[in-house]
């Protein structure tokens, strides 16, 4: 069983991450804002962080760049999830370490299936 911190400050998008990564097997972890996120990822060393560019106390690209440079979280796979999706927003992602860039709305079954591609799919059996 591998850990995914998903960090988000929409109970939704928590709700419906979440629902996928359990239902592939794994542990979940929530975060609602950025600063919170950082802890837990320092404190948890989770295999995978579902991380919101836009949330309060600190913003997913600085988090993103923080996880990068320490070399005991720079192995944690980062996927940047994010409402805007500009060209843009996708170079500073890549410009801070993020291994990923997902925007939203995002299908359900695609983001399952990509995790279950990270992560492996330990418990699914539909």
């Amino acid at each position: 069983m591998k850990k995914v911190l998903i960090c988000d400050d929409e109970p939704h998008i928590l709700e419906s991450v979440g629902y996928v990564v359990r239902k592939l097997g794994h542990a979940c972890l929530t975060a609602t804002n950025g600063e919170e996120a950082l802890r837990r990822a320092r404190e948890d060393q989770p295999d995978l962080l579902v991380l919101d560019v836009r949330m309060p106390k600190l913003d997913g690209y600085s988090v993103c760049e923080q996880i990068k440079s320490d070399i005991a979280t720079r192995g944690i796979y980062i996927i940047m999830l994010t409402a805007f999706g500009q060209k843009q927003d996708e170079r500073i992602a890549g410009s801070v370490g993020a291994d990923e860039f997902m925007t939203k709305p995002f299908s359900p079954r695609c983001l399952k299936a990509r995790l279950s591609e990270l992560l492996g799919d330990t418990e699914d059996k539909q």
